[in-house]
């Protein structure tokens, strides 16, 4: 297997993950960096022993097969298309972009120049995501029902020291955390096919209580509690609530109900996590032993491109899968916001699950 040269734009907070998280894969390999601020890109660079570009310079590199898409949400869209223009493949972290439109043109640009297109969150393909989906695959639970879907906080800025950024245009819980939920509910259980939505903004200005922010009033732009339910194809229907008004809860990530059974999912914004199930009447929940590696992080995504580009196979964390999870975001808006129903018009195929039982660093090519 070659390995694929890679080129990071962005050198903010998630970078070192990516750095981690790409190391141990064989199929790629970051030799570059740029970043709006140059000065923070030769920084990060000497850091990790990179080569520090500005953003063009790095796009006209010759030996850059794979550009990294680190940006703010509100530049992943434009960011993106730079890549693609530049003959490279791309791989843009989450959202796609912070609308339908504009996701739309980074799809189809991708599949216009025959270059891949990949998207976080990577984190479905960690070590509960992939037990999960193996266990409803293998028919544990039977066809599944129904599902549950919680991320539930009172939002960022008692700790973050940009919190400002996650109540304006395109931020919010549902932009923001919805991604990581609503691609391991895919995984798990194929497209959506129509969603309903309720949302609200509580608040129209918070208080940062962080350290770098104390007291600084923070702009609310979106809705901070949305919740919404979900009718996939297959005719599961799933409840999921993003809330940044919540102080406190008792509910679980994730689960999954089937017609034999239920499973529980842990955090989908993390690789690991503990996977348990219940059999028809039992009562009684059950530890399910993991089936694959928890040892995998940030950039799982961007390597099974490599293997996917170089084998012809679809890769898993897709443009389609981050375009059909920006839909599903934009439609429960929409549909708080006009009492009614929405159709999810994009689809896809469920991305394909992983082997059980791969070492570490190693993917299916």
């Amino acid at each position: 297997m070659e390995t694929l040269n890679i080129g990071i734009i962005g050198t903010g907070n998630i970078a070192p993950a990516y750095i981690r998280g790409c190391a141990p894969f064989d199929a790629i390999k970051i030799v570059a960096c740029a970043d709006i601020l140059i000065e923070r890109a030769e920084a990060f660079a000497a850091e990790h022993s990179l080569n520090a570009n500005s953003v063009d310079d790095l796009l006209a590199r010759d030996d850059i097969d794979i550009v990294i898409n680190l940006t703010i949400p509100a530049a992943h869209a434009e960011v993106s298309l730079q890549i693609i223009a530049a003959g490279k493949h791309a791989y843009s972290e989450k959202p796609l972009a912070l609308n339908r439109a504009d996701g739309k043109k980074v799809v189809k640009a991708a599949a216009k120049a025959g270059l891949r297109l990949g998207c976080a969150p990577d984190t479905f393909l960690g070590g509960g995501g992939q037990t999960a989906r193996k266990a409803i695959d293998d028919g544990m639970i039977g066809a599944p029902v129904a599902a549950t879907a919680f991320f539930l906080s009172h939002g960022p800025e008692s700790w973050h020291p940009n919190a400002g950024f996650y109540y304006l245009k395109g931020g919010g819980p549902l932009f923001d955390m919805g991604p990581y939920y609503l691609t391991a509910l895919v995984n798990l259980m194929g497209p959506v096919a129509r969603v309903a939505g309720s949302a609200r903004m509580t608040f129209p200005e918070r208080i940062a209580t962080s350290e770098a922010l104390m007291g600084q009033v923070l702009p609310v732009e979106v809705n901070t509690h949305i919740a919404g339910t979900l009718e996939f194809e297959s005719g599961a229907i799933a409840t999921i609530i993003t809330s940044f008004d919540i102080w406190g809860h008792h509910l679980p990530w994730m689960e999954i109900h089937g017609t034999d059974g239920s499973l529980t999912v842990p955090d989908p914004n993390r690789f690991d996590g503990e996977v348990s199930t219940l059999k028809g009447d039992s009562r009684e929940w059950n530890d399910f032993p993991l089936t694959h590696t928890t040892n995998i992080g940030r950039g799982a995504g961007v390597a099974d491109m490599a293997y996917a580009i170089q084998s012809g196979r679809p890769h898993r964390a897709s443009g389609d899968l981050a375009f059909h999870v920006l839909d599903i975001m934009q439609a429960l808006e929409e549909s708080s916001a006009e009492g009614r129903h929405i159709e999810i018009e994009s689809t896809l195929d469920q991305p394909l699950a992983l082997p059980a039982g791969l070492a570490d660093g190693e993917l299916d090519a």
